[in-house]
């Protein structure tokens, strides 16, 4: 290869993680939809099926990754996942549901729940409230962010099952708030144009969301927490800079400056897998996109990614992703159809 590690490293940017969550938040290719904006007179439910079932509803390809938000504008709900304990989201909250399991909103009981199916095929919501109790009832936005590319991806699997959000308070890393109202207004009012600006709003959504609980220390773990590390940060951000780099353990270490042991110990214990193994983690994500979405050659891809061996790169792309690079194009090229 005519890049070196070396040189890979020296062109990072020194300025912590924001290059990285740029790149694994793009690689996932996120857009969003709105599918329910209403009010809900206590008491009241409505069941949301799995992400897989709402994929299928939604008639979106089988390489898409559905996951339902909530976001409670006035009132609250009880969010109860199927057999799991209820989470209270308050006005001014959201939930976001990375899990993908088949769940319930609701407040109070004494009502049969609904289905979000029979709302979003033209049902009536039956639990509209009147100019009596309007005051009293809960108004709720639910949709739903599209991921691509979640296999490997870093970011995605350390995420929370449910994540819950102080969607209206403000931090230093994120502007929640002002997306969020950005996107009550124009969902409130539309405009000529609101449903396209809306899809966009939804994309900066998530990517609020994320980086709120980039910020949230107290929850955020394993991938977002060694962001956060100097030392393990500043690895990630090399490799991420230059994935095809001839990366070993030895030449991270000296990229931050410390012991390849110590430098080994902190990066495992932070992530929980070795650095070699978040390389290759990478490296076959990476491939599964080009793969995807690009005309070049396994041999090629293979080289960028620091594999002058495609047999190898053959086995460990097989080997993290269960079939051959070949077969993986032509199932993609597949659900794109």
């Amino acid at each position: 290869m005519s890049e070196t590690t070396l040189n890979c490293a020296e062109t990072t940017d020194d300025g912590g993680y924001s290059d990285v969550l740029s790149d694994v938040m793009g690689s996932m290719r996120i857009s969003g939809s709105v599918l329910l904006n209403e009010d809900y007179a206590a008491p009241w439910g409505v069941t949301i099926p799995s992400a897989e079932r709402l994929r299928t509803v939604m008639k979106l390809g089988s390489s898409v990754r559905v996951v339902a938000f909530h976001f409670v504008k006035r009132g609250y709900i009880e969010l109860t996942p199927d057999g799991e304990e209820s989470i209270t989201i308050e006005a001014g909250e959201m939930a976001i549901c990375f899990g993908g399991l088949p769940h319930r909103v609701s407040q109070g009981v004494g009502k049969k729940a609904v289905s979000a199916e029979s709302l979003l095929t033209g049902g009536k919501n039956p639990f509209q409230p009147d100019a009596g109790n309007k005051a009293r009832s809960t108004s709720l936005m639910c949709g739903v962010f599209m991921m691509r590319n979640v296999a490997l991806n870093p970011l995605f699997s350390s995420l929370p099952p449910v994540l819950h959000v102080a969607a209206q308070r403000p931090g230093r890393l994120h502007n929640l708030p002002g997306v969020l109202n950005w996107m009550i207004h124009e969902a409130g009012q539309m405009m000529p144009g609101s449903t396209y600006v809306i899809e966009r709003l939804l994309e900066l959504l998530c990517a609020e969301v994320l980086r709120a609980h980039l910020e949230n220390s107290a929850t955020a773990s394993g991938w977002f927490s060694g962001l956060k590390d100097p030392v393990v940060g500043r690895a990630i951000s090399m490799i991420h800079a230059c994935p095809g780099g001839l990366w070993t353990v030895n030449r991270l270490a000296q990229g931050v400056a410390m012991s390849p042991s110590r430098f080994a110990a902190r990066f495992s214990a932070a992530l929980g897998e070795s650095p070699m193994a978040y390389v290759t983690k990478w490296r076959m994500n990476v491939a599964g996109r080009l793969l995807g979405e690009s005309r070049q050659g396994v041999g090629e891809i293979a080289a960028d990614l620091g594999y002058e061996n495609v047999a190898a790169f053959g086995r460990a792309f097989k080997r993290h992703l269960g079939v051959p690079p070949a077969t993986w194009r032509s199932c993609q090229a597949l659900r794109s159809r």
